[in-house]
């Protein structure tokens, strides 16, 4: 009991310790390949009169996700996708994703989507579905565009019953 005591009054001074920064430790991807994997997601869901995938923070979403939910070949599948990605931009326009123009990008996406190569394409499927659940579940667009409640429904205690 004194040993779940000690824990218990403990645990604030450690749960205060951690930060965006702290958290963001172990990532899976590089930096040049989350640049690649940000700009993938804004490709995917660009900014308009609503915020971008990018803006949203999704692609850390979508690198959590994997890290953390997905087995080791997915995680490959991942790293592997976005070096073919990169690579596809290089040699098709000389220059890297995420400097290239947004039609361009699509057309990547496009060409990837569609390749006889089930690894690219499980890859693009993959970071599709997790560029719009991250989106979906974000906290702008639950709040501003969904009206999420977190209790569906109102009581009304004080409404009148009609006699049928």
């Amino acid at each position: 009991m004194a040993i779940a005591m000690g824990a218990m009054a403990n645990l604030p001074a450690w749960a205060s310790g951690w930060s965006k920064k702290a958290l963001e430790n172990g990532t899976l991807l590089a930096a040049d390949q989350s640049k690649i994997l940000a700009g993938m997601v804004e490709a995917i869901i660009p900014k308009t009169d609503t915020p971008g995938a990018a803006e949203l923070g999704v692609g850390n979403f979508v690198q959590k996700m994997v890290k953390d939910c997905y087995d080791k070949k997915a995680q490959d599948t991942l790293s592997n996708g976005l070096d073919a990605l990169e690579s596809a931009s290089k040699k098709t326009f000389g220059k890297s994703f995420t400097e290239i123009a947004r039609p361009q990008q699509t057309q990547l996406l496009k060409e990837m989507e569609n390749s006889s190569d089930a690894g690219l394409k499980a890859f693009f499927g993959m970071v599709k579905n997790l560029t719009i659940q991250g989106y979906m579940s974000s906290e702008y667009v639950m709040t501003n565009i969904t009206h999420y409640e977190l209790i569906p429904a109102r009581y009304h205690g004080c409404v009148p019953v009609k006699k049928g």
